[in-house]
């Protein structure tokens, strides 16, 4: 079967590891960091209540949900917590909490050098929001991609603008569509960020996603499944009934294959399902399976099928 993928793509499909494995000849490892960003859909340009789905605790592990506000750890420091005592570990700087490009230039500038500081770390993944990159911003992570690993997250969810209404993102596909234009030929990865299951979804227009994504000529792709987490407008439509979800693993994994299927097979699957930080947090769908697991069955899955990534492209 491997012998339909392109080179440095043995499996059913094309794993991060992989990659990163095939580029640089050993494992790189990313370490999540909490920069104090904030995000234009919480702080009132855009929006006071962020996205509908969107409580930043539940996935980012530095943030403390007792006190979300509270200052976050030195970069310097949150590094050092996260590198490994292996030998010869190497690690890219993962901002994560919020919108890691929605600060002054000369803010931007200082904390990405101070992540770049550390010896272990070869690179960054920054992820932001499609609206929050300007020509200057693209300008300042081009000179960093020259001499480091670099990638840029996009948070899409979905190619349709009357979802992307629905759960309160603030800007349309065509904003996502214009930040990989800008950003394309400068040296940077760019992954998008998509949610499966959201309200209102077909598989259709999922598959709409898909193909959206592939003609962009992206690099790499995080899948998520809806979650229902605390402190979220979703959760009090979950609980009146309004919403459904993919409860178990076995609803998710089939919807996931198939878009798997149709995605463009030179694409770096970065993640295959969400997951909380806190089980505390997450309302549902409370799944039993990890991130091995779950790849595990995706796989098994495939096999089954006699499918593989890019296959129906």
């Amino acid at each position: 079967m491997s012998k339909h993928l392109k080179q440095g793509q043995p499996g059913w499909y094309y794993r991060l590891s992989r990659f990163f494995r095939h580029k640089f000849g050993h494992p790189v490892y990313k370490i999540p960091l909490d920069a104090g960003f904030s995000c234009p859909n919480r702080d009132g340009t855009i929006g006071e209540t962020g996205c509908s789905y969107c409580y930043n605790p539940s996935f980012a592990p530095f943030i403390n949900d007792k006190n979300p506000s509270s200052k976050p750890l030195s970069i310097t420091e949150q590094l050092q917590k996260g590198i490994k005592k292996e030998s010869g570990a190497k690690y890219l700087a993962y901002f994560q909490s919020y919108t890691n490009t929605y600060a002054p230039l000369k803010q931007l500038k200082k904390l990405y050098d101070e992540a770049l500081c550390n010896p272990a770390v070869i690179g960054l993944s920054i992820a932001t929001r499609p609206d929050c990159v300007t020509e200057d911003i693209l300008e300042l992570v081009q000179e960093y991609a020259r001499s480091h690993h670099v990638w840029l997250e996009y948070g899409l969810q979905s190619a349709h603008d009357r979802t992307l209404a629905l759960i309160n993102r603030g800007h349309d596909a065509a904003s996502f569509e214009r930040a990989v234009k800008l950003t394309r030929g400068r040296g940077i990865h760019i992954c998008a960020h998509i949610i499966l299951g959201l309200p209102g979804e077909t598989l259709s227009m999922m598959m709409e996603t898909i193909q959206f994504i592939n003609k962009l000529g992206i690099d790499g792709i995080k899948f998520h499944h809806l979650q229902i987490i605390k402190h979220t407008p979703l959760a009090g439509e979950y609980a009146t009934g309004e919403l459904s979800i993919y409860e178990k693993e076995e609803d998710y994994i089939p919807i996931l294959c198939d878009c798997l299927e149709q995605l463009a097979p030179r694409i770096v699957i970065h993640r295959l399902a969400s997951q909380a930080t806190s089980k505390d947090l997450l309302i549902a769908p409370q799944w039993t399976k990890g991130a091995g697991q779950i790849a595990s069955e995706v796989e098994s899955e495939l096999k089954k099928r006699g499918t593989y990534q890019g296959c129906r492209t």
